[in-house]
């Protein structure tokens, strides 16, 4: 099964049929997920942000998503999710197909493997994403002619507030190319519970006094819809490609000590 959350501006799972209601319990809360098929492929979908777009990022309970998702039985999780571009080749409007983060946020519960149930484990994070998943979605973007990049950097803030130009600089200093709010923990719970995982970034803007443009969240939604149908060509088109059964041939899982490795 393919697990799907959608972030800003994704909350419609219309190209899914035969959708059902689900509400998933989880050792850190219940979680509504809506499950459907595309083609021969089943899919989890989850929003992000709640239900019309009601949780800040740093109120989403990570923990409980990606519990759910695998609980439900996805084996691979594909996420969307809006950005700002510290990188002039990445401009608003494309791709970027991120295999790199660099984690800013600060008060965030960002593991499993709290000492609690699960123990203590220290997960090797030399490839943080899914490199089948990230190559599945190259192709799709090629095939659908959407402009994308291939790699890239994410720095993770907590928002809600957008960056300072100063802390804009830092960011692209330290080597980001692209800022967001919600990719750190979901890609390292993804990891712990031995999840495929992959981000499809679109970007929305430049970061802040890269342009004269002042920043707000409806410039993020009017970007996403413009670009709606080009995203969704490449979601489609890489759902096509993913195995309806069976893992990639990747080394996601890890060691067989995940948390992901206990029953579901």
């Amino acid at each position: 099964m393919l697990g799907f959350i959608g972030g800003s501006g994704v909350y419609d799972p219309s190209i899914l049929t035969e959708l059902r209601n689900n509400t998933v319990d989880t050792p850190f809360g219940a979680v509504p997920v809506q499950v459907g098929r595309y083609q021969r492929l089943e899919v989890a979908f989850l929003q992000r942000h709640g239900s019309g777009h009601k949780l800040p990022p740093h109120k989403i309970n990570y923990r409980a998503n990606m519990w759910a998702l695998w609980a439900i039985g996805a084996d691979m999780v594909i996420s969307t999710s809006a950005v700002g571009s510290l990188n002039p080749e990445m401009p608003p409007g494309g791709l970027v197909l991120v295999d790199e983060f660099i984690d800013f946020t600060k008060g965030r519960t960002s593991t499993y493997f709290d000492g609690g149930e699960f123990g203590l484990e220290h997960v090797d994070f030399t490839e943080p994403y899914c490199p089948e998943l990230r190559r599945i979605l190259a192709q799709a973007a090629d095939a659908s002619n959407v402009p994308y990049a291939s790699s890239g950097c994410y720095f993770c803030v907590d928002g809600p507030r957008y960056e300072t130009p100063a802390e804009i600089r830092a960011f692209k200093a330290l080597g980001g190319d692209v800022v967001g709010m919600t990719n750190v923990p979901e890609v390292v719970l993804a990891r712990e519970l031995g999840l495929c995982y992959q981000t499809v970034c679109m970007v929305t803007n430049w970061g802040a006094g890269t342009s004269s443009e002042r920043l707000s969240h409806q410039e993020v939604l009017d970007v996403m819809s413009q670009n709606r149908e080009s995203l969704k060509s490449v979601l489609t088109r890489a759902m096509d490609s993913v195995p309806p059964q069976g893992r990639l041939n990747c080394a996601c899982g890890g060691p067989r000590d995940r948390v992901g490795d206990h029953k579901r």
